[in-house]
């Protein structure tokens, strides 16, 4: 599974590359190959590799571990491991000063030759009158995935550079292992350690937009540890570096660092007195594609508090302290009109507070919360956005506003451009449900507002989801003059806040709906927003897991037994308000069914949050922002019996409850230096953690440095 969602990103760049060549095809050939005198290597390319991969480590053993008393019962399985082929897909963006070059590069490939051992093999003499084995191995995740900084040298149309940076992938599937009547089982392999990257290469400019590359590159994945236990105290262990060099050529098509659309309309003239003829290249002609990169540092503690008791999901009562950092690219390139596709590879490393549990409406979402201490690479998004005019051709910058908006400035998942003001856009592929629903200027983007869930999104609104934030879906949005209509589906997890997309449409899936209505309140501008969603998949019933435990004896009760299919309804009331220029009011109310288990996001079954922000340009420091806000939130009645006999979920479980609903209030300080750099000082009081009165208050504490551009 985790081979197909990263597959999606490697179709995604190779239509792109098609819908350009396509595209330059149509023109005069002398205009594509004319010698390039003056090569500019600035700018966005993507493209295509073919190459091999060589692997360093040929052998396999499976090694005799708890239950065996000596290494005579190891066994050895004939390697399948060989050389095999790679064949991938790029892009990046060079910066160029003189003669440097420098820039980052994010690529996926499909590297063959990699697979654990299926088959009959002869066993170790100390089994005496059984001399073979059996093992079976299922797919595994044989692709590479990385995102590399690259530094050279131009001499005009010739590129010497080095490259490096994180990788992915490369994982062994499930396998299963049959010795002496015995049956062993392992999952997944499973590494904590950094995979990385490191190479150089030539690139050659032999026309005007095109370039060919040879390319050597150091992959190391880490080490595939697979566990197999057999029960009863048996198991065996299979430990395989997972280290190749890599050799490979491709093709990429450069756009140039004009990152206009030759012979479009600048509106902006236009408007402004000039006429059809205008030609863009400044203003608001739309661009061809969208680099943005973005870092983001959460260091985050508190001090001890009282506490009569700690649980498995308990925030450490002694004190606790943690780092967590993101970084991210963030890739778009327009195919045809109103439509682009978007990439964004990403870099988790650290944890959040507490290994990100403790309280259930979270104190840091701006960090992943699958910690690792080596950093690791995914592919975040990917999809295609389409949007289609329904103004027969009345265009302007729409006045909407938001972290993630539909105002067609140049940034983040989005390229720049005029838009119809009344538009249908649709978006497909992998993305955060919270991309396009739940928007609110006022609280939203924890990279650079409020850190608490609490804020950022409707605490009841248990959104589908992986354990990073994100899924595959579909979303459409019908904008018109004062109102929005928005709807979609998505996948859940296979298994509540699971891991894993879940991989066949429609099994488990979540529907959600939204409207959104524009006003003027004394006329400063408003919106409110009312949704309602319905997760229906396979999910445990609250009373039922009471039930059984009771019934069983089997103290505290657990969630997963007896899952079945089910609807989950919620819903909530979203409102933005303006209350002078540079001083804004939100309101966010949810409510959710919580007879049954939380699906994908926290422990919350109703919640009321609202506070102020305001910009800096109120005190003169245009770049600062203050923002102070509070939230009540609380559990169904099925819930607080649950986690009274200690039962835990996704974010809380104290081993006890002496139930009192979760407080949050939270304020911050941005102190921004320019547009793309802060430096934020943020403080949480959680009155009541986890729902709980016998623990708190805590006391949180964080600083969250940004860096974008």
């Amino acid at each position: 599974m985790k081979f197909l969602r990263q597959s999606g990103s490697a179709l995604l760049l190779g239509s792109a590359l098609l819908a350009s060549f396509t595209a330059r095809a149509a023109e005069p050939a002398t205009a594509d190959f004319a010698p390039a005198s003056d090569f500019t290597w600035a700018g966005m390319y993507i493209g295509a590799s073919l190459g091999a991969g060589f692997p360093l480590h040929g052998g396999e053993r499976l090694q005799a571990g708890s239950g065996f008393t000596s290494t005579v019962f190891d066994l050895y399985p004939a390697s399948v491991t060989r050389t095999g082929v790679t064949v991938g897909a790029q892009a990046g963006y060079n910066w160029q000063r003189g003669p440097w070059v420098w820039g980052i590069e994010t690529d996926f490939g499909l590297l063959d030759g990699r697979r654990g051992p299926t088959g009959i093999y002869g066993a170790s003499p100390a089994y005496g009158g059984l001399p073979f084995f059996t093992q079976t191995s299922h797919s595994s995740a044989n692709y590479y995935a990385t995102i590399r900084g690259r530094a050279g040298v131009a001499f005009n149309r010739a590129l010497l550079y080095v490259t490096g940076g994180v990788a992915a992938g490369g994982s062994r599937g499930p396998a299963t292992l049959s010795i002496a009547g015995v049956e062993f089982s392992a999952p997944w392999s499973q590494s904590s350690r950094m995979k990385y990257v490191l190479g150089a290469g030539f690139e050659y400019a032999f026309a005007k937009d095109w370039s060919a590359r040879a390319e050597y590159l150091f992959l190391n994945q880490s080490l595939n540890t697979h566990l197999f236990d057999g029960g009863a105290g048996f198991a065996y262990a299979s430990r395989v570096r997972n280290e190749n060099h890599i050799l490979r050529f491709g093709l990429n098509y450069h756009f140039g660092d004009e990152n206009r659309i030759p012979g479009s309309i600048d509106y902006g003239k236009r408007q402004n007195g000039g006429n059809e003829g205008d030609k863009g290249g400044n203003g608001d002609a739309p661009e061809r594609y969208s680099v943005h990169a973005q870092t983001t540092l959460v260091a985050q503690g508190y001090p001890r508090f009282r506490a009569q008791y700690d649980g498995a999901n308990s925030f450490p009562s002694g004190g606790k302290a943690n780092v967590g950092s993101t970084t991210n690219a963030f890739l778009g390139l327009r195919l045809w009109e109103g439509g682009a596709v978007y990439l964004n590879p990403e870099i988790d490393q650290g944890y959040g507070l507490a290994n990100s549990v403790g309280s259930a409406a979270y104190v840091d979402s701006a960090v992943a919360k699958v910690g690792r201490a080596a950093p690791y690479m995914r592919f975040q998004r990917y999809f295609l956005r389409q949007i289609i005019g329904l103004s027969d051709g009345e265009r302007s910058r729409d006045p909407d506003e938001g972290s993630h908006s539909e105002v067609l400035e140049s940034t983040q998942n989005q390229i720049s451009g005029l838009v119809d003001k009344d538009r249908i856009i649709i978006t497909l592929g992998k993305f955060a449900v919270g991309d396009v629903f739940d928007d609110n200027i006022y609280a939203h983007d924890p990279t650079t507002g409020f850190l608490n869930f609490a804020f950022n999104t409707m605490g009841a609104f248990d959104y589908a989801a992986d354990s990073w934030g994100y899924t595959h879906g579909l979303a459409v949005e019908w904008k018109q003059d004062w109102w929005t209509a928005r709807g979609g589906v998505f996948q859940l997890s296979k298994i509540p806040n699971g891991l894993d997309i879940e991989p066949q449409l429609f099994r488990q899936f979540m529907g959600v709906g939204e409207i959104e209505a524009r006003y003027a309140l004394f006329n400063q501008p408003g919106a409110i927003k009312f949704l309602l969603y319905g997760d229906n998949g396979y999910l445990s019933k609250v009373n039922d897991l009471i039930d059984y435990a009771l019934m069983t004896g089997q103290l505290p009760p657990q969630v997963g037994p007896a899952r079945r299919r089910a609807v989950k309804m919620g819903g909530g009331i979203n409102i933005k308000q303006q209350l002078m220029p540079n001083l804004g009011f939100f309101l966010r109310a949810s409510m959710t069914d919580g007879r049954y288990e939380t699906v994908d996001y926290t422990d919350v079954d109703r919640q009321l949050s609202m506070g102020l922000v305001a910009a800096g340009a109120l005190w003169g420091r245009d770049d600062d922002e203050i923002g102070v806000a509070g939230a009540l939130s609380g559990l169904h009645g099925d819930r607080v019996r649950y986690f009274g006999l200690g039962g835990t979920s996704v974010y809380i479980g104290d081993g006890a409850l002496s139930y009192a609903g979760e407080k949050n209030i939270e304020a911050y300080y941005k102190l921004g230096f320019g547009k793309n750099m802060d430096a934020t000082f943020d403080y949480q009081l959680i009155v009541d953690p986890a729902h709980n009165a016998a623990r708190g208050p805590i006391n949180v504490f964080a600083l969250r440095l940004r860096a974008a551009f």
